[in-house]
């Protein structure tokens, strides 16, 4: 099977061979999909953690998890959908035990330190830096929930379906929580953009 670069080009169909070999305990087709889902594991951690450690223990927690659970898969529905639920159950699990060391130790790394594929700003452009940091203080502010769906809308790059699997919510429900999002980031990012909210 060729190598593939990223969790878009991988169809249902070789997502289903590489879990059955996972089942039979091959290691390679288990590193494949480490490698396919590592990072929008780690952004749908980091977004309810915001913590980079703690979001690095979950990703790993979530691939045992993976490696334990891969029979459970239902081919034909999203795979993506099914192991961000896995990662958002683990990441508030792991979020609600360690509450008291969050509250002494908070964090105040932005979202925009995560490493996302987006193009990261020249240097000298303090600009485009500056309207990053914004941004992603703006997003920070969200209600959780809008959050969650703006995260995976534009950081995990799914589709509304995938959204509403993997958080248990209509289809509807999701785009009505990512419409309010945009919304609030437009009128907190308007002073900064100088424009009309």
């Amino acid at each position: 099977m060729s190598e593939v670069s990223t969790a878009r080009e991988i169809g249902a169909a070789e997502i289903a061979a590489l879990l059955e070999r996972i089942q039979a305990g091959d290691r390679e087709a288990f590193m494949a999909v480490i490698r396919l889902y590592q990072q929008k594991v780690f952004v749908m951690a980091y977004s309810i953690l915001r913590d980079r450690e703690d979001a690095l223990d979950t990703v790993q927690e979530t691939f045992l998890r993976l490696y334990q659970k891969a029979g459970l898969y239902k081919p034909g529905s999203s795979f993506q959908g099914w192991l961000l639920q896995m990662a958002k159950n683990i990441s508030i699990d792991h979020y609600r035990k360690h509450r008291k060391k969050r509250q002494e130790w908070e964090t105040t790394t932005p979202l925009d330190d995560i490493p996302v594929a987006a193009e990261p700003a020249r240097d000298g452009d303090s600009a485009a830096t500056d309207l990053r940091h914004a941004f992603a203080r703006s997003v920070d502010t969200l209600a959780e929930r809008q959050k969650m769906v703006f995260v995976m809308r534009h950081y995990n790059e799914l589709q509304f379906n995938e959204i509403s699997e993997a958080m248990k919510i209509s289809v509807g429900t999701a785009k009505s929580l990512h419409f309010k999002a945009v919304q609030n980031l437009r009128k907190r990012l308007a002073p900064v953009l100088g424009i009309e909210p």
